[in-house]
């Protein structure tokens, strides 16, 4: 008898510590860190970046759904949303928020107030736009890397003059609500005066505007349009190029996600190791480093894409300095 409750009590023993079984491999489930992906544009224009992400986590040993979680919230091209997505990431107690869209992205999730450390991506430099106090040295809760896309600017004007020699009236399309947009148009003014050119800048804020500024260049007859390297611009990418195809105008992008998708030419960083480089750091952060001593990294990759399918189309014949210099050249 007291061997049958021996038993027994053994038998209940071990449905109890079954029973925990769920219990704690939720609970191990839930240690899992999560990561918060901020960004300002659309999962659908945004696969090949998040991939290149990914692959940047993998480098730095952490793999989705095995060792990391990622919690992605979309802006869907409303600057508006995020600051309400941002605060859903810090309430969630990500580990670690990633904001390789814009600017806005990452001063949102500043302004929610909290430690959590901040991996971004941003074309201006960090410094003068306040959210680190230097590029080797951050010194807050705030790293990542900088695209360096206000030094390709005047690049971008450069290449363009080589292909259309003739030309001397130039569009800029931008976004005036970046906060890097006086500097990309002092900057750019400066380059046309340096050779002689005159440049006239369009803004575009929302798909509207892109449109009634596509409209204007047909008007004013302008030689060929530079886009800038900024976040708005770069999600829209797809009616920007349709755009310049409808009127047939010679346009140079900040990025080669333009030109694979028609766009005449590109210059500047490649966009997806700059998205893999956010995933490293983003690993480097989870295993323990803190940002305040972790370096911005400074793009050293940069393109230069020519697509002469549309060269052709548009009647132009590209130089053979051009070609030769051209680091991808799809025909």
């Amino acid at each position: 008898m007291q061997f049958d409750r021996l038993k027994r009590r053994e038998f209940i023993t071990l449905l109890g510590g079954a029973a925990a079984w769920p219990l704690a491999a939720g609970a191990q489930q839930s240690a899992m860190p999560a990561i918060g992906y901020l960004y300002s544009g659309a999962l659908e224009t945004s696969t090949s970046w998040v991939a290149a992400f990914r692959q940047g986590l993998n480098e730095a040993g952490f793999s989705e759904g095995r060792n990391v979680a990622i919690e992605y919230r979309w802006a869907n091209n409303d600057p508006a949303r995020l600051p309400g997505l941002a605060a859903d990431l810090v309430g969630r107690r990500v580990a670690v928020i990633v904001a390789p869209g814009t600017v806005a992205g990452v001063r949102a999730a500043k302004a929610a107030r909290t430690p959590i450390p901040i991996v971004l991506r941003t074309g201006g430099d960090p410094v003068e736009l306040g959210l680190v106090t230097s590029l080797n040295e951050p010194g807050g809760n705030i790293t990542g890397v900088n695209a360096m896309s206000l030094e390709t600017g005047t690049k971008r004007l450069g290449l363009l003059q080589e292909l259309l020699p003739q030309a001397m009236h130039f569009a800029v399309l931008i976004n005036p609500n970046d906060p890097n947009a006086v500097h990309y148009r002092q900057d750019l003014e400066a380059a046309a005066s340096n050779i002689g050119r005159q440049v006239d800048f369009f803004n575009a804020s929302n798909n509207q505007e892109i449109d009634v500024a596509f409209a204007s260049f047909a008007q004013k007859r302008l030689d060929a349009l530079v886009v800038i390297s900024q976040g708005l611009l770069v999600n829209r990418r797809v009616q920007i190029v349709t755009q310049a195809t409808l009127h047939a105008l010679p346009a140079i992008y900040p990025d080669s996600d333009f030109t694979e998708i028609g766009g005449l030419m590109s210059y500047g960083a490649n966009a997806e190791d700059q998205f893999r480089l956010t995933g490293v750091y983003a690993g480097r952060v989870l295993k323990g480093e803190k940002p305040a001593t972790m370096p911005v990294l400074r793009a050293s990759k940069f393109e230069f894409i020519i697509n002469l399918q549309t060269a052709k189309a548009f009647g132009l014949e590209v130089p053979a300095i051009l070609l030769a210099a051209a680091d991808k050249v799809i025909e």
